[in-house]
C-alpha cells in the first residue's frame, strides 16, 4: 500500500478530490491544505510525497482529527525504527475514538510519518491522557527507548495537525 500526499489551496484540492472521487483521499486542513491518497495504484498527483505503508490498522475515513509525527531517521536507523513500529503493542486501537494509523515510511526524503486519525481532537487528547499512550511509552528516555539513539535521528521531530473536510 502506498500513500500519495499533496498541498495546495482548498479549493485546488477540492476539484482533484472531485476528480477522482473513486480513490480513497482524504481532504484535510491545518496551518495548509493537504489532501492525502492511500492506494495500491499509482498516484493521481503531478508532485506528490510519497511514501510505503510499513504497518496499519483501521480504516481512513472522511471525518475527524489527524495527526502527522514527522521523525526523520538515518538511512542506517531505518531497520531499527521500523523494527519498534511493526512489533507496537497495538494500544492505541483500544482507545475510544481512534480510527486508523499509518507508519509511513518515505520514498524520497529521511522523514517517516506516524499518521493517526482521531474521531475529533478530543479524543486525540484523550490518548495522550491514557493509560495505554503512557504504556506504549513507557520506554522513552531510558536505556531501551529508541528516543535515546540519537545516531539515527538527525533533526528534531515535529507534529502537524489537521481537521477532515467535507468531500462536498
Amino acid at each position: 500500500m502506498k500513500v500519495y500526499i499533496t498541498t495546495g489551496t482548498h479549493e485546488f484540492l477540492q476539484k482533484k478530490l472531485e476528480r477522482h472521487a473513486e480513490e480513497t483521499m482524504i481532504l484535510m486542513q491545518g496551518k495548509d491544505a493537504m489532501l492525502l491518497h492511500e492506494t495500491h495504484g499509482e498516484s493521481v498527483f503531478e508532485s506528490p510525497r510519497n511514501y510505503e505503508v510499513v504497518d496499519g490498522s483501521g480504516e481512513l475515513k472522511n471525518t475527524g482529527y489527524v495527526v502527522f509525527n514527522n521523525i526523520p531517521v538515518t538511512y542506517e536507523g531505518r531497520p531499527l525504527f521500523e523494527y519498534r513500529f511493526k512489533n507496537r503493542a497495538g494500544l492505541i486501537e483500544e482507545v475510544a475514538g481512534f480510527i486508523a494509523i499509518r507508519i509511513l515510511r518515505p520514498l524520497d526524503t529521511d522523514t517517516y510519518v506516524i499518521m493517526t486519525q482521531w474521531e475529533d481532537e478530543e479524543s486525540f487528547t484523550g490518548w495522550q491522557e491514557s493509560k495505554q499512550y503512557q504504556k506504549a511509552h513507557e520506554k522513552r528516555g531510558t536505556e531501551e527507548g529508541i528516543d535515546t539513539k540519537k545516531d539515527i535521528f538527525p533533526r528534531e521531530s515535529y507534529v502537524s495537525e489537521y481537521h477532515v473536510t467535507d468531500k462536498d
